[in-house]
């Protein structure tokens, strides 16, 4: 079915932030690697893709999270698929990083007179335009930008009849600390942002109604 107008919102009709799945049915690996590819096509600030994604189907380890994650104690042991979305650090997303410096070259395939326009155009940006001054704002700022991926990932599947839940519920610290002691995650680069719970809801699941403010309360047009 072509994805129309009417498609398109229908999907965003039928998306709500499932709290529980149906822990017998199971996204198929075609279905999550379409998911996965809409988070990984999403844009970025300079497109310097602050982030990386954390599919855990670990039992074990979701028992772990579980403990320190209030907002995802019915979603964690029933969906299908869960993932953790890490933002980079400062060490990595500052101007003049060997990050974004091996990013522009290897990634981005730029020319090297370009490496260094891009670069200290950057720079400014940070310095001048939106004030990334500190390790924290620079966190903050590439946790924000993991947000469109997010979105996007939400929206996809829903799009193919596939439930899902953000989550942002949890003991960020103790969890952060759950993932370096078990070795997936590298701390002085990484640091969580948010949770993404996927499945398929109950087919008794009480679905809330849509409720959003007014296309007239929520837009506002300047001629």
């Amino acid at each position: 079915m072509p994805n129309t107008k009417e498609n398109i919102l229908q999907a965003y009709y039928f998306r709500y932030a499932c709290k529980e799945f149906d822990s017998q049915k199971k996204i198929s690996d075609e279905d999550f690697d379409f998911i996965l590819e809409a988070g990984r096509l999403s844009p970025s600030s300079f497109g310097f893709e602050p982030w990386k994604f954390l599919v855990v189907q670990n039992k074990e380890l979701r028992e772990k999270i579980k403990t320190y994650a209030w907002g995802a104690q019915r979603q964690l042991p029933t969906a299908s698929h869960f993932v953790i979305i890490l933002a980079r650090k400062a060490i990595d997303t500052a101007a003049g990083s060997d990050y974004i410096i091996n990013f522009m070259r290897n990634i981005q395939k730029l020319p090297e007179e370009i490496v260094k326009l891009k670069g200290d155009f950057y720079e400014n940006f940070q310095k001048k335009d939106f004030d990334l001054s500190d390790d924290r704002k620079l966190f903050d700022w590439a946790t924000k930008q993991t947000y469109i991926p997010l979105a996007n990932m939400m929206s996809s599947a829903a799009q193919i009849g596939i439930d899902s839940c953000p989550i942002e519920g949890f003991d960020k610290a103790k969890i952060d600390e759950i993932l370096k002691e078990e070795n997936r995650m590298d701390s002085n680069h990484f640091g969580i942002s948010v949770m993404v719970a996927f499945g398929y809801r109950a087919e008794d699941a009480k679905v809330p109604s849509k409720t959003r403010k007014s296309m007239q309360e929520a837009v506002e047009w300047i001629y």
